[in-house]
């Protein structure tokens, strides 16, 4: 086992600390500005919305941040995740390549979410905070947060899309079942809810919608937080104890990837396995190739400006400089809840400006194609979300077996679909269709992006 492994893990093959990756960046990440003055801000801009440890995460260029006992004692409950080599997977392909994923699924929540819910909610429990308020898409996010404020005695209100909120009645019990409450987005209990309402009675709401009412919520009261659960620097660091795992589970298995894919939405569990490895690499190891997939009705690597835009529809965050589809952009409503929103984490984003990584894009049919053949060859039915990164090794699969080359492809099979189902009854009744977003709506979106001028 390599010196490094063994620094960052237990015996138990726990992480001891989160890996980050701005120590290894060849160019530093763009600052995040005050949406007032467009100058970088500082950890007080941040003090309302975040407890100041989580702040203080969030501009760190250490490259280890130890985690705390408690949170470790929390993760042990189903972390090391399982890293499975996908045979039969292979076999049903006919490829020379070596599939294997990273499973998330195990996690009480069943996705990668309490990955950094747990971390969050105790930094917030010892920072005296009571309540936590947060949005969601699918319900992944919600009910982890959901699940974390129960353990550590905090109280937690999520705001979750609306078509997602109708769509995934069982993740909104299974919030319930853990204490939270669940409110349909955009509501009326905040202005910005009730201003979206208010042009249109039956909106389907978005993460960006959402996300203003959570922080409108959160700045109102000095004993609630914002949590957020993808995008922020913080939250992509949480996630990586995925793929520092990998990392030890793959050198056991005596191999290493030639390439790594991963579904993007936010970029979290994209990063989570992604950025340990990629760290590596820019220390001076094996160059890889990284593949971030994400839907075509929301594609904001493969379609979006590269600008500083707002995390939020009603433009109460700072900006952050972003592949983007506008901050006012309602992308339709697809399955996959968890790859809704109109921007792309400010990490991944650059990553891609430094050609780092490659993104692609695929309608949901074709994924979900790819989720049930893999289901029957590894008897796992993936979240809809999941079904991206399946697509996409599937398709690097068979670039091996139509090149004749034998590669490792390492996935991030980031949650299962056992509260999806209803998307699989669609599926397999042909009521499943390929949703396309508005091109005019985007480019009013885009137009309405704010102007930054930017320091050379």
């Amino acid at each position: 086992m390599s010196e490094t492994i063994k620094y960052l893990l237990d015996e138990g093959q726990l992480p001891k600390s989160w890996y980050n990756i701005q120590a290894d960046l060849p160019k530093p990440a763009p600052p995040v500005l005050h949406p007032g003055t467009h100058q970088p801000i500082g950890p007080g801009d941040l003090a309302p919305l975040f407890p100041m440890e989580l702040i203080m995460q969030e501009v760190s260029t250490e490259r280890q941040i130890d985690i705390p006992e408690p949170v470790r004692k929390i993760y042990r409950q189903w972390r090391p995740s399982p890293l499975y080599r996908a045979r039969r997977l292979e076999a049903a392909l006919q490829t020379p390549a070596k599939i294997y994923y990273k499973y998330e699924g195990v996690s009480p929540t069943g996705s990668h979410k309490p990955n950094t819910a747990i971390p969050q909610a105790f930094y917030n429990r010892e920072a005296g905070i009571k309540r936590l308020v947060t949005e969601t898409g699918a319900g992944q996010w919600g009910s982890s947060l959901a699940f974390a404020g129960g353990v550590f005695g905090l109280e937690v209100q999520v705001f979750m899309v609306r078509v997602s909120y109708d769509q995934k009645p069982y993740r909104r019990a299974l919030m319930e079942t853990y204490g939270a409450s669940c409110i349909a987005s955009p509501s009326d209990q905040t202005q910005s809810g009730r201003a979206i309402l208010a042009q249109r009675a039956d909106h389907p709401g978005s993460l960006g919608i959402a996300i203003s009412e959570a922080v409108e919520i959160a700045a109102q009261r000095d004993d609630t937080k914002y949590s957020l659960g993808s995008v922020l620097n913080h939250v992509l660091m949480h996630q990586t104890v995925i793929g520092q795992e990998a990392m030890l589970q793959m050198e056991m298995a005596g191999d290493y990837p030639d390439v790594i894919v991963g579904c993007t939405g936010g970029g979290s569990n994209f990063a989570g396995i992604v950025f340990p490895f990629l760290g590596a690499q820019l220390r001076g190891g094996k160059k890889l190739r990284i593949v971030a997939v994400e839907p075509a009705a929301c594609p904001s690597l493969t379609r979006g400006k590269y600008a500083y835009d707002f995390g939020d529809t009603a433009h109460l965050t700072p900006l952050t400089k972003m592949h983007t589809l506008g901050s006012t952009f309602t992308p339709p409503g697809f399955h996959a809840g968890g790859l809704r929103y109109h921007g792309m984490a400010p990490l991944v984003s650059h990553l891609l400006q430094l050609d780092l990584i490659e993104a692609t894009a695929y309608h949901q049919i074709a994924c979900f194609d790819a989720g049930v053949q893999f289901a029957r060859a590894e008897g796992i039915v993936p979240a809809p979300e999941a079904n991206h990164a399946v697509k996409g090794a599937i398709v690097e699969a068979i670039r091996c077996r139509e090149e004749g080359k034998s590669r490792t492809i390492l996935f991030n099979l980031c949650g299962h679909g056992h509260f999806d189902m209803q998307a699989y009854i669609d599926y397999f009744a042909g009521k499943l269709k390929d949703l396309n977003y508005d091109e005019a709506e985007l480019a009013m979106a885009l137009a309405g992006l704010p102007s930054v001028k930017e320091a050379a």
